[in-house]
This record gives structure tokens, C-alpha cells and sequence, in this order.
């Protein structure tokens, strides 16, 4: 959490409010509801000797009335649910069933003689500290898995009332704002069909439970707000700004009619980019711009449809594996594909392969490595693991019967590694021919470019792939050796730098050069602000959320490519960092 001292707004002074990280865009003006926090409230005694035993017993009870809660949940899902809470109800049901959570914490009760509410709590800390030493961003947020499913076993024990109880007896006229220390995929369940006008958590990132459903019921929300919730009380008048991930408590009339006229403003722009869905993505000099969509599960390709996508650059097929017990076989895979293909109606789809491996396992178990990011993972895994990389590519042919495919392996650093996998696509026709099952024989194969060693020595990679797509989020992690998940370090995080530019720059003119298509999918195509900075790099192909396309076709529509070429390739040439602002100009 940062305390800002000097908050400017038009008029006004100064006013002091809180900074966290904006993870959905919008403006929501509401009465704070707050979430207790169990985990933080529950009573500490010692336990007789005599009553030890029986004290395990209340532990285990709860942990299975927990368990069994999030699978009704599960199995009883509505039809509009958020496609996310499926998989994340069942993975925090998989941890409240693990024995090791009930055997280490019982032990704690029994050598210590804690009461149960006790040793979950302090087990729970154990298990989150050793969370928060991982190094990779998105396991050390899944440590939020640990504290949610321990506070709603405490809620059992406790007997509390139920999270939509507490919320709704916050009753106000006006729309409602969840404050809360965090919200688990369950809560975010019950939540969903409340008037809630805004999620702010004191915990999370980009990648926690909250972001993600968040983002799927486009309501604005801001995480990381540190201790927003020991300051706000129920009834409150509360701010947020996704956009800045501003919170402001009990504003004045000022304050309040300026956000008021920046919602209103909201409301109408984006009424307006509304009405560019079915609008061509051509910039004022007739270059046609590609702008497609990234998805991670199937049912969101629809979503990608409504927005007006081109096509799908970048499924991340790696979400289908993760959240289970086993693997996902053929047949599963190929319906998910095949799916996806079919709501894309001919448009391409750019399937990712399985971007897992070290620090993931896709058995839920973790493996401690020196650096997950340098380790066995992506295309290293999938070598290293044929049978299982097998099993997607026939998937993935298969799914090719029914339009246009394109195949997409992550993590490529070698040219040795691009003739592995083809070897890997042939074997994989050659069995499905033996077994007599069509695919399409003219599938398309690319590379992630997102390692500096593929995007300088581009030329025998352009010439052996047919298309390339820039993952922007590790390439800068890579080139700058910045890790964009620890927090020490993000301001050093740069996509502008010079050197990002021109890795990107000559990937682009590479695959210009030789015919190829490139395209960007990391968070830079999504960015409207970068839209015209990409242009001038020579892009002609984008992919990003859908959420995001109708921002960045405005911004192609308005722009100059060839003006734009001129004025980056100068400042490229001279090293200099590129200001958007004369971009606009």
C-alpha cells in the first residue's frame, strides 16, 4: 500500500487516498460493504490432553463440511457463471481433501494442544510463507488458495453467518463496494449476483482469484491495497478508479461530482467504441491491421467473436491442464480445440502449446528449482515429456479438420528445437493415419518469440517457421533480467526501453523481408497507449484481451503507418526512448 499525499484533481488542492494496482478498468462510486476476515479473528486457547482427540474430530468435520460445500457449489453452477470460478471452486475442494492439510495441523493440536481454529491458522501460515518464497509470480499468488480455503474452515468451526448475510446487511440505496483482506473463488460465487459495483482487496495481483473473476463479470477492481480494509467501515463512501487504482474514503462533493462526470464520460466512450465492432481495422493510409484475440479457455472464444476479433492469437492450452488431478486425454483436448475452431467460423486460431513445466507440475506438486524461469519449461518440457506432447499435437491435428489452425511453441531458443518438434507433428500424423482419423494436412507452425536469443539471430527461424509472435511479457523480463513479479524491481520493468524496441523492430522486419506474418500477443498489443508505437514498428498484427480490441482499433483507425515508420525508425537509429505523446501529434 502507498499512501499518496498530493492526489491532484481539477480544482481541487490535494487529497490523501490509497494506491493500489488497478486490474479492471472503470470508475465505481458506492457504500462500502466489508468482509470480515475469520483467519484474523478466531480465539486461541489450549486444549486438555483428554479432549485432543476430539478436538481433531471438530477439525475434521469442518474440513469436509468445507469441502463438501465447494463441490455442491461446483456441480450447481448457473449457466452465466463466470467460466473461471468452475476450476478454481474445485482446486480449493482438491486442497481441503489433501491429507496433509488435516495431519499437520492435527499434529499441531495434539503436541501443542491448540485449539483446531489455532493450529489452522498457524499451519496456514506456514504454508503461506512458503509460498511467498517461490520465485515464480503466478505460485506465489497461489498461496491465496491456502488462506482462502482456511478462512471458510474457519467460518465453519466458528458457525459465523454466511458472506452474503454479512454483505447484505450493509444494505444501501446506492451500488456497493466489496472491501475485503481477500475473496476466495467461492465468495466471488456467491458475490456475482449481488449489486456490487467494484471489488478492492488488500491482497493479490494481476493473476489473483480476484483479478481474474473480476474480469470476467467487467467489474471494476483494484488488489494490493495493503490495509484498506482495518480503514474503511461499513457504509462508507468509497472511490475506485481501475484506471489508477486509486481509492478514495469519504470524498468530498467535489470529489464525488468530478468522478461522477469521469463515469459518465466512461459510459459514453465506451458506448462509442461500440460501435466500431463491425468497422474495418485500417489505418488513415490503408494499411489493414489484424486484430485478434487471447484466450485461455474455450467458452471465452465467443467472447472474442462478440468483440469482433479477426481470429485467435493465442490460445493458452496450458489452462486446460492445470486445477485437476490428471491429465486432460486426446479426446478432451480435441473437443476443447475443436470447439474454439468452430465458434471462430474459418477466422484463424493460434493454439499455443503447453507452456508448463519445473516450478509446475501438472500434478499439483511443485518442484523447487534455482530458476523457474530459466528452467524446463514450454517447448523444453514438452521434449522432454513426448507421450504427453504427443497427445496434444494429435489433438490439435484433429482439430485442424474443422478450420484454420495454427500451432504455436513457446520458449524456442534453438533451431534444433524447431526440427524436434516437427519430427514430433509428423510422428503424430503418422499415427493418426494408422488409426485412420482425418486432420488437415496444411496446419501452420510458429514461434513464440520471447527469448533475445531467437529475436537477434531471427533469419533461420523466419525462413524454417511460418509465423512468428512476439510474447512481449518475457521478452522484456529476459532483456532487461527484470522479474516482473517481484515488486523491488517492478519500476525497472520497461517496455519502452530502446533495447525491447529494437529486438521487437527487427523480428518485425525480418518477417517482412521473407513474407512471413509477425504478430504481438503479450501485454503491449493490448495497450492502447503503445497501439501507435507498434504501427511505427511496422506491426500489422495485434492480439490481445478481448476487452481490449475496441481501445486499440480506435487508435489504428486514427493513425498514419507510413508517418508513424518515419518517426520511430528515427528515434530508434538515434537510441533514444520514443515519446508517445508526438506520436499522437
Amino acid at each position: 500500500m502507498t499512501t499518496l499525499s498530493a492526489y491532484e484533481l481539477p480544482g481541487l488542492c490535494a487529497m490523501v487516498c490509497m494506491q493500489g494496482q488497478g486490474v479492471v478498468k472503470g470508475y465505481a462510486i458506492g457504500r462500502a460493504a466489508v468482509m470480515s476476515a475469520a483467519a484474523l479473528e478466531v480465539v486461541h486457547y489450549r486444549v486438555a490432553s483428554h479432549e485432543v482427540e476430539s478436538e481433531c474430530e471438530r477439525l475434521r468435520r469442518a474440513l469436509a463440511q468445507a469441502r463438501d460445500e465447494l463441490q455442491a457449489m461446483a456441480g450447481t453452477l448457473p449457466e452465466d457463471a463466470p467460466r473461471e470460478l468452475g476450476p478454481l471452486l474445485t482446486v480449493h475442494s482438491m486442497l481441503l481433501d489433501d491429507p496433509m492439510l488435516f495431519q499437520q495441523t492435527c499434529a499441531l493440536i495434539t503436541e501443542r494442544h491448540y485449539n483446531a481454529e489455532w493450529a489452522l491458522t498457524s499451519q496456514g501460515q506456514t504454508l503461506a510463507e512458503q509460498f511467498a518464497l517461490m520465485e515464480d509470480d503466478y505460485l506465489r499468488e497461489r498461496g491465496a488458495d491456502i488462506r482462502q480455503v482456511i478462512e471458510r474452515v474457519l467460518r465453519v468451526l466458528s458457525g459465523s453467518s454466511s458472506l452474503l448475510a454479512e454483505l447484505e446487511a450493509a444494505d444501501s440505496p446506492e451500488p456497493l463496494i466489496v472491501v475485503a483482506r481477500d475473496i476466495s473463488p467461492a465468495d466471488m460465487l456467491r458475490l456475482r449476483g449481488g449489486r456490487f459495483a467494484a471489488f478492492l482487496t488488500d491482497l493479490g495481483g494481476p493473476t489473483s482469484h480476484t483479478a481474474i473473476v473480476a474480469r470476467s463479470m467487467n467489474v471494476p477492481a483494484v488488489v494490493g491495497l495493503g490495509h484498506l480494509r482495518a480503514l474503511v467501515r461499513d457504509g462508507d463512501t468509497l472511490i475506485a478508479d481501475g484506471f489508477t487504482g486509486v481509492v478514495l474514503v469519504n470524498p468530498s462533493a467535489q470529489v464525488l461530482q468530478e468522478y461522477r462526470q469521469r463515469q459518465a464520460d466512461y459510459a459514453r466512450e465506451r458506448a462509442q467504441l461500440a460501435l466500431l465492432r463491425d468497422a474495418p481495422a485500417v489505418t488513415l493510409d490503408g494499411i489493414a491491421i489484424k486484430l485478434e484475440a487471447n484466450i485461455e479457455l474455450p467458452e471465452e472464444a465467443q467472447a472474442a467473436m462478440l468483440a469482433g476479433a479477426d481470429g485467435i492469437g493465442l490460445f493458452r492450452s496450458e489452462f486446460l491442464f492445470m486445477g485437476r488431478r490428471d491429465l486432460p486425454t486426446e479426446q478432451e483436448q480435441y473437443q476443447a480445440y475443436a470447439s474454439v475452431v468452430k465458434t471462430m467460423a474459418g477466422r484463424p486460431v493460434t493454439i499455443r502449446t503447453l507452456d508448463l513445466g519445473a516450478d509446475k507440475n501438472l500434478d499439483g506438486d511443485v518442484t523447487v528449482a534455482s530458476n523457474p524461469a530459466l528452467g524446463l519449461r514450454a517447448i523444453r518440457y514438452c521434449l522432454a515429456n513426448p507421450e504427453i506432447f504427443a497427445t496434444q499435437l494429435r489433438a490439435l491435428l484433429r482439430a485442424s479438420l474443422h478450420g484454420h489452425v495454427r500451432i504455436l511453441i513457446p520458449m524456442i531458443s534453438h533451431m534444433h528445437e524447431v526440427h524436434a518438434t516437427r519430427q514430433a507433428i509428423d510422428a503424430a500424423c503418422t499415427e493418426l493415419e494408422a488409426r485412420g482419423v482425418p486432420y488437415a494436412r496444411n496446419i501452420s507452425l510458429g514461434a513464440m518469440v520471447e527469448i533475445p536469443a531467437i529475436a537477434i539471430a531471427i533469419e533461420p527461424f523466419v525462413e524454417s517457421l511460418d509465423f512468428l509472435s512476439i510474447g512481449t511479457n518475457d521478452l522484456i523480463q529476459y532483456t532487461l533480467a527484470i522479474d516482473r513479479g517481484d515488486s523491488d524491481v517492478a519500476d525497472l520493468y520497461d517496455p519502452m526501453h530502446p533495447a525491447v524496441l529494437r529486438l521487437i523492430s527487427h523480428t518485425i522486419n525480418a518477417g517482412e523481408r521473407a513474407g512471413k506474418p509477425v504478430a504481438v500477443c503479450g501485454e503491449m498489443a493490448g495497450d492502447a497507449r503503445v497501439t501507435r508505437m507498434l504501427l511505427g514498428l511496422g506491426l500489422t498484427e495485434f492480439s490481445m484481451h478481448p476487452a481490449q480490441l475496441l481501445d486499440v482499433k480506435k487508435e489504428v483507425r486514427q493513425a498514419h503507418s507510413n508517418a508513424l515508420r518515419v518517426k520511430v525508425a528515427s528515434a530508434l537509429n538515434r537510441a533514444e526512448r520514443i515519446d508517445l505523446a508526438s506520436l499522437s501529434a
